[in-house]
This record gives C-alpha cells, structure tokens and sequence, in this order.
C-alpha cells in the first residue's frame, strides 16, 4: 500500500475532498472480508461511524492501530467512536499524537 494519503487532489477545475471511506479487513482486495468499518472525517476529526465483524469478533489493538495510522496520515487530529460495553454506549475519543501542534502563547506584558 501507499506511504502517504493526501485528503484533497485537484483534477481540472476540481478538488476532491475524501469525506467517506469503507476499511475491510481482508488480506487482498476481492476476497471475502471479516470485518468492515465506516469512517466519516469532519475538519480535523475522524469518526468511525460502524464496526462490524463476522461471528462477534471483537477489533483488535493491531486493528485499533490501523485506524490511528490512516488518521495520522490523513493529519487528522482525533478519532471519534463509540463502543458497546455491557450493552451500554461509551463515547470514546482518542488523540491523534503526532498532528497536534503546539498552540504558541500569548502573554501580555507592561512596557515601560
């Protein structure tokens, strides 16, 4: 796969936003998949809109890490989701480390 996702390309008079995107987990294209998520970007943030796998496996951490790779690459700076734990809804949102950037601060100070 590629190294490097771009989220804009201009073709013609065009540009192209990714806003949608479908992942399955499957070892080549074509092949029948176990698991298929939705991912919807919004600004700086990516939400996982869907999380389904065959026979109620669970994602994994590796399967966590993809997500946090392909939003990294995308700069986005947070993902958004939601997990069913004891049939109860958790929001969950998780920190997209390397794309934060230091916010510069401002002091105010008396001149003499």
């Amino acid at each position: 796969m590629q190294s490097g996702i771009t989220r804009f390309t201009r073709v013609g008079d065009w540009i192209f936003e990714v806003k949608m995107v479908r992942a399955l987990r499957v070892e080549e294209y074509g092949q029948p998949y176990d698991a298929v998520a939705t991912l919807t970007s919004n600004g700086d943030n990516l939400y996982i809109d869907t999380q389904l796998t065959r026979q109620h496996n669970e994602l994994s951490r590796y399967d966590c890490m993809a997500f946090y790779e392909f939003a990294r690459q995308l700069e986005m700076k947070q993902i958004h989701y939601d997990k069913l734990r004891n049939g109860q809804r958790q929001s969950r949102v998780v920190e997209i480390v390397e794309n934060q950037r230091p916010r510069a601060q401002v002091t105010l100070a008396r001149v003499k």
